[in-house]
């Protein structure tokens, strides 16, 4: 089963697992807005977003970033689809996406990038933690 959270999205929303029952969801778990990597994740789940409607999926992203953060990312980029602040880490840590990285040389704990697509049922049906993030959808829809 997946774990259950609650989470506030880029406008202040409360948005909870529940909210998503009997409807299939792509939850992703990403470091920061507005870098390269986070930036072409994102563009491409937006870019295949009809694909993904189509196929009865809901998107949802999260990261530490504030709400603020969210929603500048999301009107520069125009995502059709929510983003949870999680300043806390509580739902990256349920969902084990929090961890030991490495960059540029440097160790330290941060935001691991994984995807988790759960079912109506509220079961994890998919996990993916390699993920590509200019071909992040072809993944998904395979």
């Amino acid at each position: 089963m997946a774990p259950d959270f609650t989470g506030k999205d880029q406008d202040g929303n409360i948005i909870n697992l529940s909210d998503y029952k009997g409807k299939k969801l792509v939850l992703y778990f990403y470091p920061k807005d507005n870098t390269p990597g986070c930036t072409a994740e994102a563009c491409d789940l937006r870019d295949n977003y009809n694909r993904f409607e189509a196929a009865g999926y809901k998107i949802l992203g999260v990261s530490k970033d504030s709400g603020k953060s969210h929603k500048g990312f999301i009107e520069k980029f125009n995502l059709p689809f929510p983003l949870i602040s999680d300043t806390e880490a509580t739902i990256i840590k349920a969902y084990d996406a929090w961890g030991r990285k490495k960059f540029m040389g440097r160790e330290f704990d941060g935001i691991l990038r994984k995807t988790f697509v759960i079912g109506e049922n509220g079961v994890i049906e998919d996990i993916i933690e390699k993920v590509e993030t200019k071909a992040h959808s072809a993944q998904l829809l395979k």
